[in-house]
């Protein structure tokens, strides 16, 4: 598939992903999410990636959804708009490796829905985050009803989703939406350090945490600790055995 709205890099072990459609301020639409699936069916089974950054070009992250593709949708069309892009999004949780959120500006409605499901977001000092749907008298469509309460909180995530509130970084990261702060001349080479430091690690210990701490969020506490349990033993006889004689010899672990 040829695309014209995302600009994919490989540097190394670590895919950079950059969302370009500057002149809509990287509005999604549906060739957005046309792209994205096939670029995430073309990088799930790659053992050579260890993390996905995803980043904006221009002044935006993503500035929402494209209100002239959806002005004239029935309500069925518009559910059925919502189901691809929450399809989607989905996939970054399914991904054996970390997908990190690097947003270099505007990340409202869909384009905060989209910063909420990759692992965790770092975010340039100059970043915007809101949903405004309500200004439009429509709800979120991609999740963050459901995303942003188990990130920050029910009141937190209410207030935003009603008062249609544009918070800066700062704000952000004191809500815990967000993880770091950087300048945003330092965003991107930021993002590509905590990569880094994720890509050193054993791979199979990185896809089982995630695996793991996605699943048990959805599980009652127990039940989650069993499934802990059962992955604990996974590594043993395989790369945690050669992380653990690694670190008794003093050497760097070959995974």
């Amino acid at each position: 598939m040829e695309y014209s709205i995302l600009k994919p890099s490989l540097e190394g072990n670590i895919q950079l992903l950059t969302i370009s459609r500057p002149e809509a301020l990287n509005a999604l639409n549906s060739r957005f999410f046309g792209e994205m699936d096939h670029f995430l069916t073309s990088i799930a089974g790659n053992p050579a990636i260890r993390a996905l950054i995803i980043t904006g070009e221009g002044k935006a992250f993503v500035a929402g959804a494209d209100i002239a593709e959806m002005v004239n949708m029935t309500p069925d069309q518009g559910r059925a708009f919502s189901a691809t892009g929450q399809q989607v999004f989905n996939r970054f949780g399914a991904l054996p490796f970390p997908v990190i959120a690097a947003v270099n500006g505007f990340a409202l409605g869909g384009g905060m829905e989209l910063a909420m499901a990759c692992d965790f977001r770092i975010a340039s000092a100059n970043a915007r985050f809101g949903q405004p749907e309500v200004n439009l008298g429509l709800i979120p469509g991609y999740a963050a009803t459901q995303r942003l309460p188990r990130l920050t909180n029910l009141a937190d995530a209410l207030y935003l989703l009603t008062t249609a509130e544009v918070i800066d970084a700062a704000t952000a990261l004191s809500m815990r939406l967000i993880q770091k702060v950087t300048e945003p001349d330092q965003l991107l080479d930021e993002a590509r350090r905590l990569a880094t430091a994720i890509a050193s690690k054993g791979p199979l210990a990185i896809k089982l945490v995630k695996e793991v701490t996605r699943k048990g969020m959805g599980m009652d506490y127990h039940d989650g600790e069993k499934l802990e349990q059962l992955h604990f033993g996974d590594p043993f006889g395989n790369e945690g055995a050669e992380g653990m004689k690694a670190f008794l010899e003093k050497r760097k672990p070959q995974w």
